[in-house]
């Protein structure tokens, strides 16, 4: 089920529905979870599932499914297993007698900032986060090799770097979007090439979407 990413405005009617109706609501993190129940006033027991929750976890669920309880799955911010170890659950539960699974989409990140880059949408691609260090330099040389729109995550604290990295490997005049913060207070776009970008880039804290124009 998709959260908000920032706004608490962003949720639907039908997850808000949906979380008052469940028997429990798995969570990346139960603190997180808890200002957006306590926002909307509902009171549900959580139950902590993230990318360190181990197989005895994901049995505890298989066997909550079994009894009967229904659950909902909720990432901190956007929707489940996009970048996210939800889609890792799913597929464990899809092994064997698979329950009945239903999205209830919303807010994601990725497209919130595509929705607004101006750039060809009808065919990108979606890759996540850069390594950290092990096989970085590949990932921006593939990313340069698309085709297609290209769409990706990076933290504040390694966004500079993310902005060399683009540097080395894409055309001068290559056109990108960067989101900051998408839908918050400090909510800021920046737009144009990657040294006018970084000359202009006044903020380097948050969470930011990078959105590489096509060919």
């Amino acid at each position: 089920m998709a959260t908000p990413i920032g706004n608490m405005g962003d949720i639907t009617l039908r997850a808000l529905e949906t979380l008052k109706s469940v028997d429990f609501i798995l969570c990346e993190d139960t603190r997180v979870a808890k200002k957006l129940l306590d926002r909307y006033e509902i009171s549900k027991p959580t139950i902590s599932y993230h990318h360190h929750s181990d197989a005895k976890k994901v049995l505890e669920i298989k066997k909550m499914i079994v009894e009967g309880k229904n659950l909902a799955l909720v990432t901190d911010a956007g929707t489940p297993g996009i970048s996210d170890p939800g889609n890792l659950l799913i597929a464990e539960l899809c092994k064997n007698n698979p329950p009945e699974i239903v999205p209830i989409p919303g807010a994601c990140a990725a497209i919130t900032a595509l929705s607004v880059s101006g750039f060809q949408t009808d065919k990108f691609v979606f890759m996540g986060f850069p390594p950290h260090k092990n096989k970085r330099q590949k990932y921006f040389k593939e990313l340069a090799e698309r085709e297609e729109t290209v769409v990706f995550y990076e933290s504040g604290h390694r966004i500079k770097k993310c902005l060399n990295d683009l540097k080395t490997f894409l055309p001068a005049k290559r056109q990108i979007l960067i989101g900051r913060e998408l839908t918050k207070m400090f909510e800021t776009f920046y737009r144009g090439t990657i040294d006018e970008i970084i000359q202009n880039m006044k903020d380097e804290r948050g969470e930011f979407v990078v959105v590489v124009k096509s060919k």
